[in-house]
C-alpha cells in the first residue's frame, strides 16, 4: 500500500499547476445559488470534467433550482462505496467575479467561493485521479455535489438525492471549507428559517395617530419574544437577521417584515422551535394587526455519532502519520449536507476542504498549499478505509 500511496502523492505533486488552473476556472464561473443559469453552467462543466477524469457522471435536474451532479468512479465491487460530498453554488451575486476574480497573493487564493467550496471540488476530483493513477480499485467512489446548498435545498429534492446516493456507504467525506485551526467537523447544528410579516393600518402620524395600527410596533414585540427564546445550554439560538417596514417617518407603518434564523442541536428540537414561533405569531400585541409566517426549508442536525468519531480517529491517525498538523473534532454551528449522510447511518467527516477563513465575505481566502495537503489526506484516508468498519459493515 505504501508504494501505491507514494505513486498517488507523486501524481498530486506533478499536477499542482493543473489543480490551481481548475480551481481558478471554477472560481471565475459565477454560481450564485439564486442564478440558476449560472449554476447549471457550472454543473455541466463539472460533468464534463468528471467524465474526462474517467467518471460515469449525470446531472440531477430540478425545475426551480440549480442542477446537482452525481458521478461514480471505478467499477462496482462487493464492498460498500465511499462518498465524496459538497456543493458548487456560492452566496455571491452576479458581477462579483468581474470585481474580484481568482488571484493568488502571498500563498493565499482569493475570489468568490474560493474557499466555500470550490477548492473542495478540486480536492476530491484530484484525489480520485490520484487513486486511479495508483491503481486503487477496492471500492467505487461516488461524488455527490449540490447546486443549491446555500439555500438549504428549499426548492429542490437534493436532500433526498444525498440520502439515496450516500445510503450504504462505508464512509462519507464532505469537502466543505477547512479552517486554519485544523478543526474537523464531527457534528453540526440544524437550521430552520422563518419569514414573518405583519400588516397594520397606516395613517398620518401627526393628524390622527390613534387611528393607526403600527406594524413595526407589533413586530418589535415579536422580535423581543423571539430573541428571548435563545437557550445556549440546549444549543438553540434564534436570530432576527433582517428587518424592513414602513414608508416614511410621518406615517404609522402598515407593514413590517423580518427574517429569522434558528439553529438547533437535535432533530426533535425543530418541533419545539416550530411550536414556539407559532405561539408568537398567533399572539397579538397591537390590536388590529395581523401576522403571517412562512417556514423555509432547513437542514437537520448532523448528529455526532460513534461512527463519526471512529472515522475522525482514522483521519487524525492518518494525518499524523503523514506529518501533517493534528486535527481536532468540533461541532459546528453551521449546517451542511453531511446531515443527510449521517441520517442514513453513514460515518461522516466534514470540513475536509482547503483551509482558510472568512467565507461568505469579500475577505474570503484559502491557503494554497493546503489544497495539495488535503488532497493527499483524502487519498490516504481512502486507502486506510480497508482497516475501518463502517456502520454497514458492523451491522449497527
Amino acid at each position: 500500500m505504501q508504494e501505491k500511496l507514494a505513486k498517488a502523492f507523486q501524481f498530486i505533486d506533478s499536477k499542482r499547476d493543473e489543480m490551481v488552473s481548475l480551481w481558478g476556472k471554477l472560481v471565475n464561473m459565477e454560481s450564485g445559488t439564486l442564478h440558476r443559469e449560472d449554476v447549471d453552467k457550472v454543473a455541466a462543466f463539472l460533468r464534463e470534467t468528471a467524465e474526462s477524469f474517467g467518471g460515469d457522471a449525470r446531472l440531477v435536474e430540478f425545475p426551480q433550482a440549480g442542477n446537482g451532479l452525481v458521478a461514480d468512479f471505478g467499477p462496482p465491487t462487493d464492498k460498500p462505496h465511499v462518498c465524496f460530498m459538497g456543493h458548487f453554488d456560492t452566496v455571491f451575486p452576479q458581477g462579483t467575479v468581474s470585481r474580484r476574480p481568482f488571484k493568488i497573493e502571498d500563498g493565499k487564493a482569493y475570489g468568490p467561493g474560493v474557499l466555500d467550496m470550490k477548492a473542495g471540488i478540486v480536492i476530491q476530483l484530484y484525489a480520485i485521479r490520484a487513486l486511479r493513477e495508483a491503481g486503487y480499485s477496492d471500492r467505487r467512489i461516488r461524488v455527490v455535489l449540490a447546486g443549491d446548498e446555500e439555500t438549504g435545498h428549499s426548492k429542490s429534492e437534493m436532500a433526498r438525492v444525498f440520502e439515496e446516493q450516500c445510503a450504504g456507504a462505508i464512509a462519507a467525506f464532505n469537502f466543505e471549507t477547512g479552517d486554519v485551526s485544523n478543526a474537523l467537523v464531527v457534528g453540526r447544528k440544524g437550521t430552520a428559517s422563518y419569514d414573518i410579516a405583519v400588516r397594520g393600518i397606516s395613517v398620518h402620524a401627526g393628524r390622527e395617530p390613534e387611528k393607526g395600527r403600527s406594524a413595526i410596533l407589533e413586530m418589535a414585540h415579536k422580535i423581543i419574544a423571539i430573541q428571548a427564546l435563545t437557550d445556549y445550554e440546549k444549543g438553540i439560538t434564534f436570530n432576527v437577521g433582517t428587518i424592513k417596514g414602513g414608508t416614511v417617518r410621518n406615517a404609522v407603518p402598515d407593514h413590517a417584515e423580518i427574517g429569522v434564523d434558528v439553529r438547533v442541536m437535535e432533530v426533535d428540537q425543530l418541533d419545539y422551535v416550530d411550536r414556539k414561533i407559532s405561539e408568537i405569531v398567533a399572539r397579538t400585541y397591537v390590536e388590529g394587526t395581523t401576522t403571517t409566517c412562512v417556514r423555509e426549508s432547513g437542514i437537520i442536525p448532523m448528529s455526532r455519532t460513534p461512527g463519526n468519531e471512529r472515522l475522525f480517529d482514522l483521519v487524525r491517525r492518518v494525518s499524523e502519520e503523514l506529518g501533517f498538523e493534528t486535527p481536532f473534532p468540533i461541532v459546528s454551528g453551521g449546517g451542511s449536507d453531511s446531515s443527510w449522510s449521517v441520517k442514513m447511518g453513514v460515518p461522516t467527516i466534514d470540513q475536509m476542504g482547503a483551509k482558510g477563513q472568512w467565507n461568505h465575505s469579500d475577505r474570503e481566502y484559502a491557503v494554497v498549499d493546503t489544497l495539495f495537503e488535503r488532497t493527499k489526506l483524502a487519498v490516504a484516508c481512502v486507502f486506510e478505509l480497508e482497516k475501518f468498519q463502517g456502520q454497514s459493515e458492523v451491522g449497527l
